[in-house]
């Protein structure tokens, strides 16, 4: 295995998977709860899905006070205007949804402000941007451990069943931030080296404890060339990736891959999938646009959305309330819409990356 000095360079400079973080902080269908599952030949039709993890899968839980993805100008392609979303529209989770016939679920957060909820028609959405498998910020974020008790609690109370995870599809989305805050606290080369494994036991307890709960169908996010983000390439003018922090990523996914077969392995089912972002994103970046040449990147490793010197994000504003960043004159253009997330367009071209693996998934 490579030395681990590359390491701490490569976690440490990815600082959160989250824009404007602020660190000091503290087409729808009505199933009945018996409808029958679609299986075997004719492919697994879920009627809802649970969603975990962080900014990647998003879409709305994170608190105003704490993420910009709430100021504009995030969710100016969709919805219009801040909806909580790490980018200017539609993430993964819109994706995929859509791929099942499904429309995006609810975030958890919204239920504390709508009144008693007595059924999940699309299921929900749990993943806080910025969190990970354990805390990132302290107590500020839910980790995923914390997220799934939001779902027992429901299940507790009757609101979501066994039988409704049996039916749905989970997504799982691991973006790296346990690293960040792992080095944040103090933590040392040979430690990171070691820990690595130790997020990949914890995700694979998740996972497990999500089967257990019911789930047939559960889907986990390869981590993403890292190296790639714009907070990194940025020291090289948007011109390229740093391939010695890719390989770190690398190390993370072989751990990942032989986690999901272990448990697959022992359950003697076909429960768990991996969802190939490291593949896609590179695919789109090298061809710089979609599959299909229907989407251009000219710059593929350029955000459209900058802050005008490094004391500032995309979103920022000053104390005057003066706008300190910068955005370009088509987000269609971008694949990557801040320092780390993609643009809706960018997602759209991972998705047609996707596609088709998930088509081989569902057999639809």
């Amino acid at each position: 295995m490579e030395s681990s000095n590359f390491l701490i360079f490569f976690f440490f400079s990815c600082i959160f998977l989250i824009s404007g973080f602020i660190v000091g902080a503290q087409d729808s269908r009505h199933h009945h709860r018996r409808e029958k599952v679609e299986t075997g030949d004719n492919g697994f039709r879920p009627t809802k899905m649970f969603v975990f993890g962080d900014s990647y899968a998003d879409t709305g839980n994170v608190r105003k006070a704490l993420g910009n993805s709430w100021k504009e100008p995030y969710g100016t392609t969709f919805p219009g205007k801040p909806a909580g979303r790490f980018s200017d529209g539609r993430v993964l989770t819109d994706y995929i949804a859509n791929f099942l016939g499904l429309k995006s679920p609810i975030a958890y957060i919204w239920t504390k402000f709508g009144g008693k909820i007595t059924k999940l028609q699309y299921g929900m959405n749990f993943a806080y941007g910025g969190s990970g498998v354990f805390d990132t910020l302290g107590n500020v974020l839910p980790n995923m451990t914390t997220q799934i008790d939001f779902l027992e609690k429901l299940t507790n109370v009757s609101v979501c069943t066994a039988l409704d995870l049996h039916s749905s599809v989970v997504l799982v989305s691991l973006a790296g931030n346990d690293y960040a805050a792992f080095l944040a606290n103090g933590g040392t080369n040979q430690g990171l080296q070691s820990f690595i494994p130790i997020v990949i036991n914890q995700l694979s307890l998740n996972l497990k404890r999500l089967q257990k709960m019911g789930a047939t169908k559960v889907i986990v996010t390869a981590l993403e060339p890292l190296g790639c983000l714009p907070r990194i390439t940025q020291s090289s003018s948007f011109q390229q990736c740093n391939a010695t922090q890719n390989l770190a990523v690398n190390f993370h996914n072989f751990l990942l891959r032989q986690a999901v077969a272990k448990l697959n392995n022992e359950t003697n089912s076909s429960t768990f999938f991996i969802l190939d972002l490291y593949n896609s994103f590179t695919t789109v970046l090298e061809q710089k646009g979609d599959s299909q040449g229907n989407l251009k990147f000219e710059t593929p490793l350029k955000p459209c959305c900058m802050g005008v010197s490094g004391k500032y994000s995309c979103g920022s504003v000053d104390e005057k309330g003066v706008k300190m960043y910068t955005v370009c004159s088509d987000p269609k253009s971008a694949f990557f819409w801040d320092s780390s997330h993609p643009t809706e367009a960018g997602w759209k071209a991972v998705y047609t990356i996707l596609k088709s693996s998930l088509g081989r998934l569902f057999q639809f």
